[in-house]
């Protein structure tokens, strides 16, 4: 299993935000290109990074700080926030983002991800950031009444290389992954679905482990990590003996 620490940018700092309130930011570190070179030399082999300010403004608004990002590590970096037209993906690929991560586009412009998905095979990815079941877009600010599951099925049949799923109820709050939701969901595609929102302990990590089979294949870590909750080595060690 994949472990992916993420970045995320507003302000042009790194912050992490409870249950996805742009007014609950807390900074953790005003340097992003520091804190990337950080969890790379921890040994983690992906980093996640989302533009919130991108996601609300929807156009990339923190592309310094990607781009100091990816000029201090040599690790994948996948990026996600305010990316929703072809000319915005192909820059940031050249850029050096090994994987794009399409979450209102998806919804919202279906033909703009199976174009991309021809375009760029293997670097484009879904993000499915869901509140009680249906999809929030436009950095969670607008809720619709689209099923997680329904536009699941319709991205991977675009041909995306991963699922982000996010339960935005969880996210930031330390209240554990939502394991069963994600489940249901990897055990209904073919394509690799990456946990996210709340994970809070090496339990959280154990749990998603139990469902790799059903084609669970990473999960992001946010808040534990900065606050010390989850230990990298630990982290790293738990899902290197289960490799």
């Amino acid at each position: 299993m994949i472990l992916f620490p993420a970045i995320d940018l507003k302000g042009g700092q790194c912050v992490r935000l409870l249950k996805g309130d742009m007014r609950s930011a807390t900074v953790f570190n005003e340097d992003p290109a520091a804190q990337a070179r950080t969890f790379e030399a921890q040994g983690f082999r992906w980093l996640h990074v989302v533009d919130l300010d991108g996601a609300i403004a929807g156009r990339p608004v923190n592309a310094a700080a990607v781009e100091s990002i990816l000029r201090a590590v040599a690790i994948p970096v996948q990026l996600g926030g305010g990316i929703r037209d072809a000319g915005s993906i192909e820059r940031w690929l050249e850029r050096g983002i090994r994987r794009v991560v399409l979450g209102t586009a998806a919804l919202r412009n279906p033909e703009l991800v199976r174009e991309a998905c021809r375009a760029w095979p293997g670097s484009i990815a879904a993000g499915l950031d869901a509140r009680d079941g249906k999809l929030a877009v436009e950095g969670w600010a607008q809720t619709s009444e689209v099923s997680a599951l329904d536009l699941a099925l319709r991205v991977e049949d675009a041909g995306v290389t991963a699922i982000i799923y996010t339960d935005i109820e969880r996210d930031g709050a330390l209240g554990g992954i939502n394991v069963e939701a994600t489940a249901a969901l990897a055990k209904r595609l073919e394509t690799p679905v990456i946990a996210s929102g709340g994970l809070a302990s090496l339990d959280d990590i154990r749990a998603l482990q139990r469902h790799e089979g059903d084609g669970i294949e990473g999960v992001i870590c946010g808040r534990a990590l900065y606050d010390g909750r989850i230990e990298p080595k630990a982290a790293l060690a738990l899902t290197a003996e289960a490799a």
